[in-house]
This record gives structure tokens, C-alpha cells and sequence, in this order.
């Protein structure tokens, strides 16, 4: 195989295993009084880059791409946030009316990617989701 051949098939791998998300860079969301903002983010990873679990807080329900996140805007009051793929993880949450982050990971599993969110520290969380683009629908 000629080595322009295998950079070609390198380069297409790549591209079928997933980038990162694709649109706006990060920008706050606005909420309503009585009501709390949780960032589901999840940091550019090219493992499980394929793997797009459903995350889903309170009501609403969101696949986050690798490199992306999605603000959901929930009632005051305590609130699950779940995703899962052959196991779950859930996390619960007393969403006071301010700003709440959770990060998703993947890691292995038997099958495909075990999700899990995980509660973030307000500062920590800043600096990684402003590498993060919205999640578009």
C-alpha cells in the first residue's frame, strides 16, 4: 500500500470516529427566576467518539456529542439527570435557582461505553466547557 494511500484511509478513520461538535462556542444561558441552569458537558474525546448516550434532566432529554454541551433549564427543586447505554448512571440534584455542572464521560464497558456524570466543581468547570460548542438538535 502506497503511504498516501494509508494517510487517506488514517484521515477517513478519523473523520468516521468523530470530531467535535460542530456550532456556537459556549455562551451562557439565561433563566428565568425559580429556576436552575445545569450544563451537561462533555470534553473532545476520541474514545467513544461514536457513543451519543441520552442524557436526560428533569424533562428534557439531549445526545451530547464529544465536544459539546447542552444547558437544561429546569424548575427549582431537586432534580435527576440520567444517561445511559448498557448501564446507567444518575445523578441527583438539588437545583437551586443558579448555575449546576455535570460532566459525562465514557468508559469502558462490555459492549459499548458505560456513561457517567459527574458533579463539577463551579471553576474546574468553566474553564472546560469553554472548549465545548453547543449542542445542536
Amino acid at each position: 500500500m502506497k503511504l498516501g494511500s494509508i494517510a487517506a484511509t488514517i484521515a477517513f478513520a478519523v473523520a468516521l470516529g468523530g470530531c467535535a461538535a460542530q456550532g456556537p462556542p459556549f455562551e451562557r444561558a439565561g433563566a428565568p427566576p425559580g429556576r436552575a441552569v445545569i450544563y451537561v458537558y462533555r470534553p473532545y474525546s476520541f474514545f467513544s467518539s461514536a457513543i451519543h448516550p441520552i442524557v436526560q434532566c428533569g424533562s428534557q432529554s439531549a445526545a451530547i456529542e464529544p465536544g459539546a454541551y447542552h444547558a437544561f433549564v429546569v424548575p427549582a427543586g431537586p432534580t435527576g439527570c440520567r444517561a445511559g447505554t448498557e448501564t446507567r448512571d444518575e445523578v441527583e440534584i438539588d437545583a437551586e435557582p443558579r448555575v449546576h455542572y455535570l460532566r459525562e464521560r465514557i468508559s469502558w464497558g462490555w459492549l459499548i461505553g458505560r456513561p457517567h456524570l459527574d458533579p463539577m466543581d463551579h471553576d474546574e468547570a468553566e474553564a472546560e466547557i469553554r472548549s465545548c460548542c453547543v449542542q445542536q438538535q
